[in-house]
């Protein structure tokens, strides 16, 4: 009988140190660092192991589709950066030039972006007018409100 009970503990402490390890090793594959160009660019050798998300504006121009692969370059203040996209979703309608665009992958050596999944919003569709509290556009002969 104590036999049966040891075997028994050792099969529940196998299961429950596999859902341990599978358990952090999900969170530590999924977990993805924010930053910007200039940071990543300064990070070195430590950006290539990291799952990374990084936004910038499109350069105009620098769009070019070859396929499933879409290149870019991203620009933030003085800063550029070429990204190759070679996700299985389509890009989104707002991806054009100037848009302002999230990727989210992996940093090579040679200084490319590979992004497996891109954001892009246009960033002029949707931000509040100035000077309107709260940030509400207001309607003519109308205060602003949240409607």
């Amino acid at each position: 009988m104590a036999k049966k009970k040891a075997q028994f503990a050792i099969a529940i402490t196998i299961v429950l140190a596999t859902l341990v390890w599978l358990a952090v090793s999900g969170v530590r594959e999924s977990k993805t660092y924010y930053v910007t160009i200039k940071e990543l660019q300064g990070m070195g050798d430590e950006a290539l192991a990291k799952r990374l998300r990084v936004a910038g504006n499109v350069a105009p121009g620098s769009i070019k589709r070859q396929g499933n692969r879409v290149e870019f370059i991203l620009v933030e203040e003085d800063r550029r950066m070429p990204v190759v996209y070679t996700g299985t979703e389509p890009l989104p309608d707002t991806f054009v030039d100037s848009s302002q665009a999230l990727a989210d992958g992996r940093y090579t050596r040679e200084g490319v972006f590979e992004a497996k999944k891109i954001q892009a919003k246009c960033a002029s569709k949707y931000e509040a007018k100035p000077g309107q509290p709260g940030g509400y556009e207001a309607k003519p002969g109308q205060p602003a409100s949240k409607t």
